[in-house]
């Protein structure tokens, strides 16, 4: 028997959880000066800190706690006064103390909450706490078919990632979405992701790991006030798989208790080729991490007047800039929703800073830019021309001296690098031809060439001087005005 999930949803109510790791964009590691450069060669940036070796002793990157405050004010949370590292004592091949800097039950942050925008309505999604900790190593399994250590050859392990500073904000359950629980999961974790982003903490790059989720999921029979028994999704590393993992989570476990079986609580894996999680490890017997205070590290206690200073220098975040921009240039959702996930809004916002019109920002940057962007493999921000040069180029159509057409070869010259949009015209010939007197010896030529178009015409058919007007901007080689030498070729018919 296979349950879908929308088949799930007849009986069941969804409810899910996220814990999202984020890795602060600090330039050294969180209790020694290493840097966090990605992609070095392995085990290059370590030190006997990061390493645990013997001797060695941690200390508190200040710049990490700010960060954290930063998320923390950010997502509404109250800051603690006075908190604590704890020890978090495990084994894994890539930590090399066999333990973690973590905190346990005195979180920097707590209480806090996000809205997020999904289906016309906002849905609260509450923050239990943010709190931080120091990142693992990376294992390296070599020589299995899919890159875990099930039937692997061998390991490795590369310690350029253990000790970078890493945030996990924990949400509560958030039950009451139904249907849209995979959207309102995928719309947290990009409103959040947006929200870090804006507050320059971290590149929260998924694909680098530098933003990873867990993907907590349980069901219940609607109507109970019961909930179900969760499982745990690990490090899923991107919006989609998100939404995908909760939603394939609900359709098994709908699967599992409609077959008179029990979910299991445990961690599971999730594949993106086939969208479907397999069993990890069993949790259904809790671990004994076996915490207690750093004895290392002294209590951190932010001054209030800090934490003031931090809080009135955040950034306008998402959510404003959102209803800021929704009214001032007349959008829909959809239409904002369309920008954000082009990644081309702060292009287009500086684009109409510069001056142009926002409808003419967007049609550039969603369309012919969007475009190039997507052939070369690059988000469209990545593309070698600025705002300045978009608005510069709108404004050449505007004022007749291009059209779309010629424009077009100018984003082309631009992106090439033959210089400014006026450079490119100036260089490659490219103004609109707007002398009447050089359009009419093509019009005569097209009018000639073509009687029974011009028949047409004078019999009252006015909408086959577009065959003329064709003809006429072949010989031009685009660059006439296309609505000008209408006119004219009617006027020469009259």
């Amino acid at each position: 028997m296979t349950v879908t999930y929308e088949e799930a949803l007849q009986k069941y109510e969804p409810v899910f959880g996220l814990e999202t790791h984020v890795e602060l964009g600090t330039q050294t590691k969180m209790f020694c000066g290493c840097i966090t450069t990605f992609g070095a060669d392995p085990n290059t940036h370590t030190c006997p800190v990061c390493l645990g070796l013997p001797g060695s002793l941690p200390v508190v990157n200040e710049r990490a706690i700010e960060y954290a405050i930063k998320i923390g004010l950010a997502l509404n949370c109250s800051i603690a006064s006075w908190c604590r590292f704890a020890r978090k004592n495990y084994f894994y091949p890539d930590m090399p103390k066999n333990f973690q800097i973590s905190q346990y039950d005195e979180p920097l942050c707590t209480d806090g909450y996000l809205d997020v925008a999904i289906g016309g309505k906002t849905v609260r999604v509450g923050i239990e706490r943010v709190h931080l900790e120091e990142d693992t190593g990376k294992s390296l399994h070599i020589g299995g078919a899919t890159g875990r250590i099930q039937g692997a050859e061998y390991s490795l392990v590369d310690y350029n990632r253990a000790g970078i500073p890493l945030v996990e904000i924990v949400t509560r359950p958030v039950p009451g979405t139904g249907f849209l629980a995979p959207e309102v999961a995928r719309a947290y974790v990009t409103e959040l992701r947006d929200v870090l982003r804006s507050l320059s903490v971290s590149d929260v790059r998924m694909e680098e790991g530098s933003l990873r989720c867990d993907v907590n999921t349980s069901i219940t029979l609607i109507g109970s006030d019961v909930w179900g028994t969760r499982t745990e999704t690990k490090n899923v590393n991107s919006l989609r798989s998100v939404e995908r993992a909760v939603r394939s989570e609900v359709a098994r476990q709908a699967e599992v208790l409609d077959s008179g079986g029990r979910v299991i609580q445990e961690t599971r894996h999730f594949h993106e080729d086939t969208g479907v999680t397999t069993s990890g490890r069993s949790k259904e017997e809790a671990q004994d991490y076996r915490y207690f205070p750093e004895p290392d590290l002294v209590p951190v206690a932010p001054a209030a007047d800090w934490v003031k200073e931090i809080g009135a220098s955040l950034p306008e975040l998402p959510s404003a800039r959102r209803a800021r921009l929704i009214e001032a240039w007349s959008l829909s959702e959809l239409e904002f929703e369309a920008l954000r996930n082009a990644g081309a809004l702060d292009a287009v916002e500086a684009t109409v800073a510069a001056g142009a019109s926002p409808a003419d920002a967007r049609k550039w940057w969603l369309g012919e830019l969007a475009r190039r962007a997507n052939d070369a493999g690059l988000e469209v921000s990545e593309l070698p021309i600025t705002p300045a040069d978009v608005a510069r180029l709108s404004a050449l159509v505007a004022a007749g001296t291009l059209n779309d057409r010629l424009a077009r070869q100018v984003i082309e010259g631009v992106l090439d690098g033959e210089g400014t949009p006026d450079e490119v015209v100036a260089a490659r010939g490219l103004a609109v031809v707007s002398d009447d007197s050089a359009l009419l010896g093509s019009i005569d030529e097209a009018i000639a060439a073509n009687p029974d178009v011009v028949a047409r015409i004078r019999d009252g058919k006015v909408q086959a001087a577009g065959v003329l007007v064709g003809a006429v901007m072949k010989a031009t080689r685009g660059k006439a005005d296309a609505a000008r030498v209408k006119d004219l070729i009617l006027e020469r018919l009259a």
